[in-house]
């Protein structure tokens, strides 16, 4: 087979309903407009994808008529998803740049990445118009100002309404191909500064591609990811628009509702992030948790319980993978979770039959596997058929089964993964270096193919002459009955170049614990050189709005902390 002929069944693959979300989005107003297409859980309200079509049209065709045209850049300030769903898939339609901005973001946060970005058009909350008064004079570059609500007329800042994008206006007639730019999406930040990753159309499509291929257009994705975040943007929102699913759309996540959020939406389908998990099962059991329609989780990473808490709630399969906004989601693999009728009642079931997932993940050469099975924490599958994987060394060689290294990806396929960091040259060509994609990752492949997550590069700790893994020790110290959330990170340790381990610690609401307790814990659960040196127990760990914890922030105040001590506190 000739490299040809392989990359053109790859594309065939890659695109078996449609070349872009654009496409597929059109699609769907046409064959499936009295579909739901959004449901905004806050306030009720509903868009058909007839409905939904007609309005993102509409903000294409104003988009236009202001000026914009294929490539510019549209920042997206607002906390309402249903505002940015629509504004994001017209800025599309446009041929125009989806440019989202962490609606927690001010001062100098904000000014960078709107300085970094140089959109040509701000949409903004006009809740959220002040704290971009407070930095526009920072700004080289003045955008055009769009508010959605009502002008709160602040000097200096000449401002559009953006009902105005919202009338009839026609969409420009332009076809949106695969290497077009589509997303300016910063990294999340929790190991150091925010870089801006450049996406194509194509990458929108190979992030969906595991996601579309386990639903239908009788399911319903529960999002309470913010729309700046690829997860809840494209994972979600984006995948369920490419099927003609539906979507049902909160500002933020909520143990104690989220239950009846799934039920009362009918939502068949939601990714669990991070500590989402343990609050969750914090909750007190009861007779009908599984009485749900919660039939499919994408869980990352996999946790260690993710059987006991899928068999709790009834959720008959869970996937796990790696995803990256700079590489998408290119591994994969699925769990079956529950014994045939245990699951999601049967009156409740929604979306593609089991035997037709596992059968569909086989097909692609990916793991569909008995959830027992699966006792390691971070497991992520297979790699996909789109990409080479490789586990390598600090030279670049590929390191020996069952060994640790540096998780990096090739693409079989031209525009696959992000297009470069904005304005950052040299950190692009440095991620490329030897023709590979470094994640920043690093992950263990065993014999099998299996690849499991270990940990960020950069919270790997080195003691003693071993590695440690922060992800090792969250475990060990969070199995404490006491300890709802777990954070490690090495510091610089008083002696040598070697670090110390110190641990934040959240308990479980009500719990009590002492230093002392947590110690001899840890005496009993791991070795010497893995036993944190330093414990803090707080109040609340501090985490983005994806629930990714943001490690930067707790070596930094612990290095403070440590630096102001052995300055003999002055």
């Amino acid at each position: 087979m000739t490299v040809t002929e392989e990359q053109s069944e790859l594309v065939a693959l890659l695109e078996y309903d449609g070349a872009t979300i654009v496409e597929a989005i059109d699609r769907n107003a046409r064959e499936r407009g009295d579909r739901l297409a959004l449901h905004y859980g806050e306030t009720g309200e509903r868009l058909n994808f007839a409905q939904f079509g007609a309005l993102t049209d509409n903000v294409a065709g104003n988009l236009h008529r202001m000026g914009l045209d294929r490539g510019s850049r549209v920042s997206v300030l607002t906390t309402n998803p249903m505002a940015a769903s629509t504004t994001m898939v017209g800025i599309w339609k446009a041929g125009c740049v989806y440019a989202p901005v962490n609606f927690q973001y001010s001062g100098a946060l904000l000014a960078y990445q709107l300085g970094d970005t140089a959109p040509d058009l701000l949409i903004v909350d006009a809740a959220l118009l002040p704290t971009v008064a407070a930095v526009w004079g920072e700004l080289t570059k003045k955008p055009i100002v769009a508010v959605i609500g009502d002008d709160p007329g602040i000097d200096g800042i000449d401002v559009l309404s953006y009902a105005d994008l919202t009338t009839e206006s026609p969409r420009p007639q332009l076809e949106i191909a695969f290497d077009d730019p589509a997303n300016i999406v910063y990294t999340s930040g929790t190991t150091g500064p925010s870089k801006g990753v450049l996406q194509n159309h194509r990458w929108i499509t190979q992030y969906t591609w595991g996601f579309r291929r386990r639903l239908t257009d009788d399911d319903i994705l529960y999002n309470d990811l913010p729309m700046y975040h690829v997860g809840g943007a494209i994972a979600n929102v984006g995948a369920a628009l490419w099927v003609g699913a539906g979507s049902c759309l909160w500002d933020r996540f909520s143990p104690s509702d989220f239950w009846r959020r799934i039920t009362d939406g009918s939502c068949t389908m939601a990714i669990l992030l991070d500590v989402m998990i343990p609050w969750l099962s914090a909750a007190p059991e009861q007779p009908d948790d599984r009485n749900n329609p919660l039939n499919k989780a994408h869980m990352q990473p996999l946790p260690i319980g993710h059987q006991a808490f899928a068999q709790r709630f009834g959720i008959d399969t869970v996937s796990a993978g790696f995803g990256q906004t700079e590489s998408g989601a290119l591994i994969f693999g699925m769990l079956n979770e529950c014994e045939p009728g245990s699951g999601t009642p049967e009156t409740l079931y929604r979306g593609k039959p089991l035997d037709a997932l596992i059968q569909d993940n086989l097909d692609n050469g990916l793991p569909a596997v008995d959830g027992a099975a699966v006792t390691r924490k971070a497991w992520m599958g297979k790699a996909g058929p789109f990409v080479e994987v490789a586990i390598l060394d600090e030279r670049d060689q590929p390191v020996a089964p069952g060994t640790v290294g540096h998780l990096a990806l090739r693409s079989k396929l031209p525009s696959l993964l992000f297009v470069e960091y904005i304005g950052k040259p040299e950190k692009t060509v440095e991620a490329w270096s030897n023709l590979w994609f470094h994640t920043g990752d690093s992950a263990m492949q065993d014999e099998t193919g299996d690849i499991f997550f270990m940990d960020r590069l950069g919270d790997r700790i080195r003691v003693r002459g071993e590695n440690v893994s922060s992800v090792h020790v969250e475990d060990l110290v969070g199995a404490h009955p006491a300890v709802g959330v777990c954070a490690v990170v090495g510091v610089p340790s008083a002696e040598g170049n070697e670090d110390d381990i110190a641990a934040f610690v959240q308990l479980v609401e009500g719990a009590t614990v002492t230093e002392e307790e947590l110690r001899a814990h840890s005496e009993k659960q791991m070795p010497k050189f893995m036993r944190p040196k330093h414990y803090r127990i707080v109040t609340e760990i501090p985490k983005t709005p994806t629930n990714k914890i943001e490690k930067h922030k707790l070596r930094m105040s612990l290095r403070a902390e440590l630096e102001k001590q052995r300055d003999g506190g002055s």
